[in-house]
């Protein structure tokens, strides 16, 4: 659904993105994962054609960016990072101006504006003046607002930036949702425990180059240099790490503390020799425990920290 083919934006002597090749497939949700002043928002501008590239092409639902602009703006649902002030505006009159926008008859705007509200859990907010709803139910107006004209793609920048807790478990939920309803989603964030649980893919850019995109789990593969499984001795840890470095199984043995730290080959599946090993020679442990590495780990492991 989403294509860019070396997508390049430069405002003098920045290069905000950099030969950007990526691509969203069809019902995913897409983390855009990077730091700020990565790219995230140059990019996503290009896809919702309010940025031109200054090289490079893009294909959103199949429309180039460049040649077919209206089209694509008529089938994304594109959510900035900044909500905007409305005055003296009430929530059904917001999403009608925007369904108004998008040439919905009037007839079947009203309907459409509590489906999304519905959908958005915001009905009991639609008599409510904009200015009066907190900063998380002000972003699911803006999130009600990019689906009036029931968009295959969202492009949402930021969307639980400022958020307590709670709206960002909301949030998460409803994006989930909106995915089961068939709907692409391209989201950006720099905080990546908002994106670790209903991402199934992602995207980590830095400095404007995209360093690594696709599934989590091959991302970690080709990040993950060994296995590691830790276990927590009580007494003889260094016997313990020499037992284990010795192994033909072992990579590499450490210790830390009582813990010894055990590294494999990543073919290695049965790592029950361990424990075998250390109870046969009087040493005995209270856990053992391979370690899983998550979305900040491998962020950490592949970007270098720099920035624009």
């Amino acid at each position: 659904m989403i294509q860019t083919f070396g997508l390049v934006k430069q405002y003098k002597n920045l290069t905000a993105v950099n030969s950007l090749d990526l691509t969203v497939n069809e019902g995913e949700i897409f983390g855009f994962i990077g730091p700020n002043g990565a790219g995230k928002t140059t990019t996503i501008r290009m896809l919702a054609t309010l940025t031109k590239p200054t090289s490079g092409h893009a294909l959103v639902a199949g429309y180039n960016i460049l040649t077919q602009a209206d089209e694509v703006k008529r089938v994304i649902g594109y959510m900035p990072d900044s909500f905007g002030v409305y005055e003296d505006m009430k929530v059904w009159e917001y999403l009608d101006f925007f369904a108004a926008a998008y040439k919905i008859p009037k007839e079947k705007r009203g309907q459409i504006v509590d489906d999304v509200l519905n959908l958005t859990d915001l009905i009991y907010k639609k008599d409510d003046y904009v200015e009066a709803l907190s900063k998380g139910m002000k972003q699911r107006l803006c999130l009600a607002k990019t689906l009036v004209h029931d968009p295959k793609v969202l492009l949402l920048d930021e969307p639980a930036s400022g958020l307590d807790p709670r709206a960002r478990i909301e949030l998460r939920e409803l994006l989930k949702e909106l995915c089961k309803m068939g709907k692409t989603i391209l989201v950006s964030s720099h905080i990546l425990t908002e994106l670790a649980d209903f991402c199934t893919s992602i995207g980590i850019i830095e400095q404007g180059r995209l360093l690594a995109a696709g599934k989590v789990d091959d991302i970690l593969k080709n990040v993950k240099a060994s296995k590691v499984v830790k276990v927590t001795v009580r007494e003889n840890a260094e016997k313990g790490r020499e037992l284990m470095a010795a192994h033909p199984n072992v990579k590499s043995a450490e210790i830390e503390g009582n813990v010894v730290i055990v590294h494999l080959d990543l073919s290695c599946e049965d790592t029950s020799f361990i424990a075998e090993e250390l109870l046969k020679n009087g040493i005995k442990f209270t856990s053992m425990k391979e370690e899983e590495l998550d979305l900040e780990d491998i962020f950490m492991k592949i970007t270098t920290g720099a920035v624009q």
